[in-house]
């Protein structure tokens, strides 16, 4: 190792750097920058550091896939489907971690065999997270709330219906939480599910956000299951087509 390629792992050392981008090593005013751009050109080829992208870079022993997915996507967190297993709503595990941000485009990035993807959404959306872990190892998560929320409204990132109405069944919800998330969500079909949802499970302490489901719903009709044909019982209450029999909802919530 050269004493430039020490002095750079020095500095990592120092300020326990796992995961970091080249103006955090700028910031340090330990290396110029083009100390630090040679630096990183060798390591990179040594195998010592691996690049994410452009400017942001992990120790090549590094490998907790949700604070490389935040640092990706700063705004943002982790969510949908590696949420649900996160907060213990699902067994299923797919090889990809779903990050939530509002200041890049969709798109997937593959770190060491394990594929990033990257979900953009309304900035109003960007909300409900949690933090977890410590220093350089931090990550934004969204909540239990948030994530059930979040997972109905693209219920593709989450393993679909057969995932969802399952977590949905299991959480044990805050109802002013889950409002909060619906009107930062705006998405009146997914209130509609979901409190069809809460009545029909019989979730308990669900009566305010019944309340305001209520208030929510307009007069157009929306299928319960996005995927199915729009041909199905009539649930006037809830202004839902429910093409899904009640028969399997009950059955994949209970499983």
């Amino acid at each position: 190792m050269t004493d430039l390629q020490k002095e750079f792992i020095d500095i990592l050392d120092e300020y326990g750097y796992d995961i970091f981008s080249v103006q955090m090593i700028i910031d340090t005013k330990r290396l110029s920058v083009n100390k630090i751009h040679q630096a990183i050109r060798t390591l990179s080829r040594s195998g010592l550091i691996v690049k994410l992208e452009r400017g942001k870079y992990i120790r090549s022993s590094f490998m907790d896939s949700f604070v490389i997915g935040n640092f990706l996507a700063p705004d943002g967190g982790i969510a949908y489907w590696s949420a649900l297993n996160y907060h213990g709503l699902t067994e299923q595990f797919v090889n990809v971690v779903f990050v939530q941000t509002a200041k890049r485009k969709t798109e997937e990035l593959n770190v060491n065999g394990l594929r990033y993807k990257i979900i953009k959404v309304n900035n109003r959306k960007v909300t409900g997270y949690r933090t977890v872990g410590y220093g350089n190892h931090q990550y934004k998560i969204t909540d239990l709330e948030k994530t059930v929320v979040d997972c109905f409204d693209m219920p593709h990132l989450a393993g679909w219906y057969q995932e969802i109405i399952k977590a949905f069944n299991r959480a044990d919800l805050n109802q002013n939480r889950l409002i909060k998330y619906c009107k930062a969500i705006n998405n009146k079909s997914v209130i509609k599910r979901l409190a069809f949802l809460a009545e029909f499970l019989e979730k308990p302490k669900m009566e305010k956000f019944i309340d305001f489901a209520q208030k929510s719903i307009n007069k157009d009709y929306s299928v319960f299951e996005i995927e199915h044909s729009r041909k199905g019982k009539i649930n006037k209450r809830w202004k839902l087509i429910m093409n899904m029999d009640e028969d399997e909802i009950l059955e994949i919530a209970n499983s």
